[in-house]
């Protein structure tokens, strides 16, 4: 069984719900006609294991991980994970994995952040080596990788699916379409909001973007992408803003998405906030956005 995500899916935060709640989001989410759930990692649940209970509680939707920190498991640990679940759910798991970022990695975790690149291949490599003496999947769930930049996007077209790439605007879909080629997985985050008021809109953005907008690896993408150093300060210009949150009405937010498709997206993930900054999803966008309505 080939793994389908469907051209559209949710990135979503889900560590606010319990069990019950999130199976019940899973399975509103294939009623609506989405792909795929991209579940991060972050400082809540184990995401492989939130993985398999939603997994046994719906019927169709794919789950990904957007992404597993490398740091927090061993290649080995990580290849017999991604083994157990291509087996266990066929056709409903991509693993996304992804070097994180030094501060998350270093301090939070206490291990040593290496080179993002030769940290990925040689672990990568390590996945392949690995001993696994269980019952053999069918087929290998696809793997992605959290790609923003030339290298490591190049590393994801020659040695996995494809890429993930998180906290862009279209115009790095683009770029990143043609450095990986016809062939390899582009499946771009892109974070929505259902609001018209610019001032409302962009103080939620803002408040949503803070994480982010401090961390290296996001802030040296965007400098390659024409943004200044200006544009980090403050919480992010209204450019900056503007570009990495969609926001305003249905048609402002199909209109990024489809910017997305345009620009060589296979699959976009959304990630809709709530007007009011509150964690969690806003349902009302998504069954709004439910490709069910189309």
């Amino acid at each position: 069984m080939t793994t389908s995500l469907g051209k559209l899916g949710v990135w979503s935060f889900i560590d606010n719900m319990s069990a019950p709640e999130a199976a019940a989001f899973a399975r509103r989410l294939e009623e609506w006609g989405y792909g795929a759930l991209w579940l991060p990692e972050a400082v809540g649940r184990d995401p492989f294991t939130t993985i398999s209970f939603l997994a046994a509680h719906s019927e169709r939707l794919v789950f990904a991980t957007g992404i597993a920190n490398i740091y927090a498991r061993d290649a080995m640990s990580m290849s017999a994970i991604h083994k157990t679940l291509s087996e266990l759910y066929p056709g409903r798991f991509v693993l996304g994995m992804g070097v994180s970022h030094a501060p998350l990695v270093s301090d939070i975790r206490g291990h040593a952040y290496g080179k993002p690149v030769t940290t990925m291949r040689n672990y990568l490599e390590a996945m392949d080596n690995a001993l696994f003496m269980s019952v053999p999947a069918q087929e290998p769930a696809p793997i992605v990788l959290a790609a923003l930049r030339t290298n490591m996007l190049r590393l994801s077209a020659e040695k996995v699916r494809g890429a993930h790439p998180y906290f862009v605007p279209p115009e790095h879909t683009a770029r990143a379409r043609d450095t990986l080629g016809p062939d390899a997985w582009l499946c771009p985050e892109q974070m929505v909001l259902l609001e018209t008021d610019a001032d409302k809109a962009r103080a939620v953005a803002r408040q949503h973007m803070a994480t982010y907008i401090g961390l290296p690896n996001y802030c040296n993408n965007l400098l390659e992408l024409g943004f200044s150093e200006d544009d980090f300060a403050d919480g992010g210009s209204d450019r900056l803003v503007d570009a990495i949150v969609a926001w305003g009405d249905e048609d402002a937010i199909r209109a990024r998405i489809q910017a997305h498709w345009d620009a060589g997206a296979d699959h976009v993930c959304i990630q809709p906030f709530t007007n009011d900054g509150e964690m969690g999803p806003d349902e009302k966008l998504l069954e709004l956005l439910a490709p069910a309505r189309s």
